[in-house]
């Protein structure tokens, strides 16, 4: 069965910020909680799929993947594997209300937390796009401390059991209908609290390492392709139970070109034409992505605007054998800087011309003519 539209879900347009969607999930999730509708068997469902809806447009990377490619977007693994990653549906549920039906607040200290996903823009040349590119990236990546390995405690210091939670990280209140659960204000949901923090990374556990990693751009990527690099992100907090390292996403740009603008795996290039050339016809020499060169045969009378097919001379085609096509468009030139001769020659080509020579313009002044005696009957 077809997904629904994630906006749909939450009842908000696509152009509604974070405060706005953060408030519908609120409403909608408080409506349709499982709880409050124990005999009908599809509530869980519809709350799973609220959940789901909410944390793909809460996030602004998976957000605008979404808005891009629609659900294809996280098919296969993608942004993390599967729509959002969540593991239960009262997730997100328990981010906003603080936990629901006795389940831990976030899942608390005793579950493992993954590491978090990291962004690199990376911007390249038209022809690296074209060619693909193997290039060496500096990346600040969270790691595990050394001194007090990912603890936060100096060497030889214990870790203190949180009084105000008791260890569980979560604190309990009653609300009416719900029990409500929320990350505890002095421990910060770890449980524990370190009476001396390590002097390296303040008691954090991690420090940003710049990282060199390798990153191979395939022939054919496209202005905003994202490249994943699974478990290349941030470690995974030691003191929250030291789960799965991060993903790292690379999202591509590629720069304007001087002489080629870009659709799909096509080319489109301009190139000037002396008018003499346009008129007796000749050839011109175009540059190709690919280094090279190509002439092509200007037939006699050609007109600016006028466009040639070179097949096979455009982009790689992303994963895919062959290449697009490069179009040329014409623009017959105007000659500038005339010496007297050749005013002289261009006067007497003038008033030896006849409407053969110039049929578009001919043509034009036979309908302006028309419209003007029209206007007068």
């Amino acid at each position: 069965m077809a997904k629904r539209d994630y906006y749909d879900i939450l009842g908000v347009n696509k152009s509604a910020d974070a405060k706005t969607m953060k408030s519908a999930f609120r409403k909608k999730a408080m409506e349709c909680h499982p709880d409050r509708h124990p005999d009908d068997p599809e509530a869980e469902a519809r709350f799973k799929e609220l959940n789901e809806a909410y944390g793909i447009l809460s996030d602004d990377d998976k957000r605008a993947a979404y808005d891009r490619m629609g659900h294809r977007a996280f098919e296969q693994g993608g942004m993390g594997g599967g729509a959002g990653g969540f593991q239960d549906f009262g997730d997100i549920f328990s981010q906003i209300f603080g936990g629901f039906g006795g389940a831990a607040a976030g899942g608390g200290r005793r579950q493992q937390a993954r590491g978090s996903d990291l962004r690199f823009e990376m911007e390249i040349s038209l022809e690296d796009a074209f060619r693909g590119k193997d290039s060496e990236i500096n990346v600040p990546i969270a790691e595990d401390c050394e001194r007090c390995e990912g603890i936060g405690a100096e060497p030889g210091a214990k870790l203190e059991t949180c009084g105000t939670c008791g260890g569980a990280g979560a604190v309990r209140t009653q609300q009416g209908f719900f029990t409500m659960e929320r990350t505890c204000p002095t421990c910060g949901g770890q449980g524990d609290y370190v009476s001396q923090p390590c002097r390296i990374c303040d008691g954090q556990g991690q420090n940003r390492v710049n990282t060199e990693l390798s990153v191979n751009i395939p022939a054919g990527v496209e202005d905003g392709t994202r490249i994943r690099l699974s478990g290349q992100g941030d470690a995974a907090p030691k003191r929250q139970g030291g789960g799965q390292r991060g993903d790292l996403y690379i999202f591509v740009s590629v720069k304007p070109h001087d002489i080629f603008e870009r659709e799909g795996p096509n080319l489109f290039c301009r190139a000037p034409v002396p008018m003499s050339v346009a008129a007796l016809g000749g050839e011109v020499e175009i540059p190709t992505i690919d280094g090279g060169r190509s002439k092509i045969k200007i037939p006699d009378g050609s007109q600016s605007g006028r466009r040639m097919r070179l097949r096979g001379k455009g982009m790689s085609v992303l994963r895919q054998q062959g290449r697009g096509d490069m179009y040329v468009e014409l623009a017959v030139e105007t000659p500038k800087n005339l010496n007297t001769r050749q005013k002289e020659l261009l006067k007497q080509f003038a008033e030896e011309g006849g409407d053969n020579i110039n049929p578009e313009s001919q043509g034009f002044l036979d309908k302006a003519k028309k419209f003007w005696d029209d206007l007068v009957d």
